[in-house]
């Protein structure tokens, strides 16, 4: 795993900087809207911002005197590759198993042996 993925799921590990991204899925928001649903300093969620900036999730630009917060699609796509192949390594892994315990379970029972 690289760098950038630790970075976004460390990004992720916290409930505010999800609530985030789940509201910049519906489209950019300047950061006084992003902030307002939260009981937290300013202060404290810009530093929210600053990591999720920092694992590349979002992206910030200046507009005038406002700030606007955008969503990056490229890391959610790259962690949902990295999950998707973690996932076909396990369910091949377990289908394994299944297939060594079911295998152990024929012969157990046409030993006559009992559990």
């Amino acid at each position: 795993m690289t760098n950038q993925m630790d970075a976004f799921f460390a990004a992720l590990s916290d409930p505010t900087r999800r609530a985030v991204i789940e509201r910049l899925v519906s489209g950019p928001a300047p950061v006084g809207e992003l902030h307002a649903p939260h009981d937290i300093a300013l202060p404290t969620f810009l530093k929210h911002l600053k990591v999720l900036e920092a694992s590349g999730l979002v992206r910030s630009e200046k507009k005038g005197r406002v700030r606007i917060v955008h969503i990056e699609a490229a890391p959610l796509a790259e962690a949902e590759h990295w999950l998707q192949r973690q996932r076909r390594i396990w369910e091949s892994r377990l289908d394994r198993l299944g297939a060594l315990a079911e295998r152990l379970e024929r012969e157990r029972m046409s030993t006559g042996e009992t559990p």
